[in-house]
């Protein structure tokens, strides 16, 4: 295994609980912002979600150097040319919520159909450490609905429907989306790297 200690470069609870939950086997000492009193909050000035989450864990990494993990996650149209991507957060302005994000995006493909709705979630985590940094990635392929459908997850779930599971992410169950989803698949390729022999670091 590559390290017994990880910080988490981020504020986010939710994410801080599913990643230790993901460890919770391995012989891993995790750091969060709970464990210090300055921990600093890092502006997301990337262009792409790769920048995002390269500029959290460097910082957090050089500030207190253990090694650091970060992500970003975005939702990608191709009728939009990629967008919401980074600004998938803040896509109806700053302050907006979740049904605010997902009304802005269903009016922009308002009268669009079938195949031309086409979307994928995408999650980058990366990876910060003495021997340079490391970027690991998981993509869900989807379509955008017309409209919300389902009562779990946050955020675009109610409108992204996934095709080999006939549902969209809000009509799954926790278990069933974290199998399938972006960020799933790139928390397990994490989980792997972590793992892998110490002769693939940098």
């Amino acid at each position: 295994m590559k390290f017994d200690r990880l910080i988490l470069a981020t504020n986010n609870q939710h994410k801080i609980r599913e990643i230790s939950q993901l460890l919770a086997d391995l012989e891993i000492e995790i750091f969060s912002k709970a464990d210090f009193s300055n921990f600093p909050d890092v502006p997301e000035t990337g262009q792409t979600l790769a920048e995002n989450a390269l500029i959290k864990s460097r910082a957090i990494f050089q500030k207190y150097r253990i090694p650091a993990v970060a992500d970003d996650t975005g939702l990608e149209v191709g009728y939009l040319n990629g967008a919401p991507g980074v600004m998938s957060a803040r896509f109806a302005g700053e302050g907006c919520s979740f049904a605010d994000n997902n009304r802005k995006l269903l009016a922009a493909l308002e009268g669009i159909r079938g195949e031309r709705r086409r979307a994928r979630f995408v999650t980058v985590i990366a990876v910060s450490y003495a021997g340079g940094d490391e970027l690991l990635e998981g993509v869900a392929e989807g379509l955008i609905t017309e409209e919300n459908c389902g009562e779990n997850g946050f955020g675009y779930d109610p409108i992204f429907f996934y095709p080999p599971a006939n549902k969209t992410f809000a009509e799954m169950t926790a278990e069933e989306k974290n199998r399938v989803s972006h960020r799933g698949q790139a928390l397990t390729r994490f989980r792997e790297w972590l793992l892998s022999p110490l002769d693939r670091l940098h």
